[in-house]
């Protein structure tokens, strides 16, 4: 999709730069979300279906340019997250949307599943608390009822 080739190449262009890898990725896919979703009305229903097409995106990048799958899937998820909430998504919705859009673009791309989901999981929980206490309760919430095996991943937010 077009989308997923945009992200592609912006994932390419951060992997490629100098510097910290993980946050040019998270700030490539928070960009590429707002971009993605401008005028549109439910901004969460929009983050939900484009999701999968970012992150597979992200994920070919890092395979192509032999960079770590692992941290881009957990920035590319953190980046979605990050995204959502300055727009205003649910993040609870997001985070879930993003952590199984995460899931089957590394199935697609034929990445380990089980370190995809610990990867996407770990991602949307440092967003969750980066924004807040009622935000990490709410992300953690929404990936323990939603995503099969996060409860054993998710670890009590630090006080």
């Amino acid at each position: 999709t077009a989308i997923g080739r945009v992200t592609k190449k912006a994932v390419i262009g951060a992997l490629k730069g100098t510097g910290e890898k993980a946050q040019a990725i998270v700030e490539t896919t928070a960009d590429l979300v707002k971009v993605t979703i401008e005028e549109v009305d439910d901004f969460t229903v929009a983050i939900e279906k484009k999701v999968e097409e970012i992150v597979l995106g992200a994920i070919e990048a890092a395979t192509e340019v032999g960079g770590d799958v692992s941290m881009t899937i957990k920035s590319t998820v953190y980046g979605i997250l990050k995204a959502g909430s300055e727009v205003g998504a649910d993040v609870a919705k997001t985070a879930v949307a993003a952590t199984e859009g995460a899931i089957k673009a590394a199935a697609k791309a034929g990445a380990d599943i089980s370190e995809a989901t610990k990867k996407a999981v770990s991602g949307a929980i440092e967003a969750g608390d980066e924004m807040g206490t009622q935000a990490s309760k709410a992300v953690r919430n929404a990936l323990v009822t939603s995503i099969k095996g996060a409860k054993d991943m998710i670890k009590e937010p630090r006080k």
